[in-house]
């Protein structure tokens, strides 16, 4: 669910700017990419047409926290860390910005890890392109603050999954409230001394059991702080079918339900088909292209941006093998089985 704080005005001009990055060339593109996508549906075999419109990049895999249900918190990613070289973010970008919309600056780990993490924002804002990252603030001091809003970051989603400490700390193992609080007055000071709407800031609360009952209060917070919008988010949690102390007590927040013999399953029907997989990809610190961001692991391992140019990745036997692989049965592939795409939080 997201709401937001400040009224329809600054919603909806978040969603402008987005629009900003209109061309006839991207539309077109987009619309080839849905025909294709319709086709594959009917025909159960993939047909695709077009470039992404959306790409997620990974700056770092490092993190400063210990999430018990992230692999980059816990450190047990079984690939490398490491921070993406800005030859390589360069060289992406340039390749698909005539078609892309939008650019999430993440997958796992925290990106202002990486020292030079505004410099790849700003080179996607010179091609023309939407910008996003997620970040759990602890690293938004005064001049990191700054540097934000002066990179052209377009969206700012913050973590921030308690109101008090001792329900924050719970999830957000080794991490501080007061200072994502702090990192977040940071950011909006320096909107209003540089009479910037960007970034737009979104707090993103994660509801678990320990913080369902601050639900309410998170809006409340919000509203005084100054950010300009709230989502809540279902939680993943990798052990799920016996029930687990993370799923929340009230079902409308939950990724999962339970049944009658008393087991739980994902609340989505998993039908064979998904939009991510002609419209969006998902790229690593180190140039690997996987199909979505529930690869957390980069299991699904579909090319290697550091050997090829992404559009003979993207076209790949490989890539529509696994398209196809999700046409025939998608409830058989590993990361689509806890997957929220198809699941909708509502308060």
């Amino acid at each position: 669910m997201r709401l937001p704080i400040f009224g329809e005005v600054i919603f909806y001009s978040d969603t402008a700017r987005l629009f900003k990055t209109f061309s006839f060339r991207k539309a077109w593109n987009l619309l080839r990419l849905y025909r294709s996508f319709r086709a594959s549906r009917r025909s159960k075999s993939a047909v695709h047409k077009g470039m992404p419109v959306a790409i997620s990049i990974e700056p770092t895999t490092a993190c400063n926290l210990g999430c018990p249900e992230c692999p980059s918190g816990l450190k047990v990613f079984s690939r490398p860390t490491g921070n993406l070289r800005l030859d390589l973010n360069k060289r992406i970008l340039d390749e698909l910005a005539p078609w892309l919309w939008y650019v999430n600056f993440y997958f796992q780990g925290e990106p202002y890890i990486h020292p030079q993490f505004l410099d790849l924002v700003h080179y996607a804002k010179s091609k023309g392109i939407y910008t996003s990252t997620s970040t759990n603030a602890h690293f938004l001091s005064d001049e990191k603050a700054k540097s934000t809003v002066e990179s052209g970051l377009d969206r700012l989603i913050i973590s921030i999954d308690g109101t008090s400490q001792d329900t924050y700390e719970q999830y957000r193992v080794n991490g501080s409230l007061d200072k994502v609080i702090e990192g977040t007055k940071n950011i909006i000071r320096w909107k209003k001394e540089l009479r910037s709407s960007t970034p737009h800031i979104i707090f993103q609360f994660l509801v678990v059991r320990p913080n369902e009952h601050q639900v309410d209060e998170v809006f409340q917070l919000a509203k005084e702080l100054g950010v300009n919008e709230v989502r809540l988010k279902t939680a993943q949690v990798y052990n799920f079918e016996n029930g687990n102390p993370l799923i929340p007590e009230n079902e409308k927040y939950s990724r999962y339900k339970k049944k009658k013999d008393g087991s739980w399953s994902v609340k989505n029907k998993m039908e064979d088909h998904c939009w991510r997989m002609w419209s969006s990809s998902v790229i690593t610190w180190d140039g690997k292209l996987v199909p979505c961001c529930f690869d957390k692991d980069a299991e699904y391992r579909l090319g290697d941006l550091k050997q090829e140019s992404f559009r003979s990745n993207w076209t790949s036997p490989a890539y529509n093998q696994f398209r196809n692989a999700v046409l025939s049965g998608r409830d058989q592939i590993d990361i689509c089985k806890n997957c929220s795409e198809g699941t909708k939080v509502w308060a």
